[in-house]
């Protein structure tokens, strides 16, 4: 596919387009479902032209996800390729775009061997999002912004539920006092025992703080 890129000039026009840039990028390191988005690009014709449906393979296209992914049954990237697949089908073409750079960016932590689970990938995915919403915002740029807010959003469905501050203040309670812990010298002990219980429910930096918070640090 030919990919025609315009770059409005420095600032935040430069940032947007940066930004468009790169998913450009990265979107196509994601193969099948890359290939498949630029059929469907084509046969999409001309802007605001009727989309007429695609036939897909029905083992490609299973019941629309709801709520949070259940981590115990498929991974992160499955999942979005089955919404991606979903939403190519729908002609819903912002959400297109995002799920095809979320599922990239998960394909090439894989392919690089990169150590990154998909959780910390969908993590910095995030706050990549976040942050940009928040120049745009500064910048008085609230259409972008609220893009930007909106796939931040959509990340947050395929990361677990994080938890609660009180239930998260409990367990490194109770790990300090199995540790025995009583100065910032026993932290690295409490974080061994707190990290394999709260898992991919809280991040690292989170539970670190409240660990330093429980010690006196």
């Amino acid at each position: 596919m030919a990919w025609r890129i315009v770059i409005a000039g420095g600032g935040f026009g430069g940032l947007y387009a940066a930004r468009t840039l790169d998913r450009i990028l990265t979107a196509q390191a994601a193969g099948d479902v890359v290939a498949a988005e630029a059929r469907f690009d084509r046969e999409d014709g001309a802007e605001g032209a009727h989309r007429r449906p695609r036939p897909v393979h029905p083992r490609t296209a299973p019941e629309p996800s709801t709520g949070r992914l259940d981590w115990e049954d498929v991974t992160v990237a499955d999942q979005v390729k089955t919404d991606l697949t979903q939403a190519m089908k729908a002609g819903e073409r912002d959400r297109v775009g995002a799920l095809r750079v979320v599922l990239s960016e998960l394909q090439k932590a894989v392919k690089d061997g990169a150590r990154d689970d998909e959780v910390t990938v969908l993590r910095r995915e995030r706050k990549r999002r976040l942050d940009a919403a928040g120049q745009f915002r500064d910048a008085g740029r609230d259409e972008l912004a609220a893009r930007e807010e909106s796939e931040a959003a959509l990340i947050e469905r395929y990361l677990p539920a994080e938890l609660a501050d009180a239930e998260l203040d409990r367990i490194v309670a109770e790990k300090v006092a199995e540790a025995g812990a009583q100065a910032p010298r026993d932290m690295g002990k409490v974080m061994g025992l707190v990290m394999p219980v709260v898992g991919a429910r809280a991040d690292g930096k989170r539970v670190s703080a409240k660990v330093r918070e429980a010690l006196g640090a």
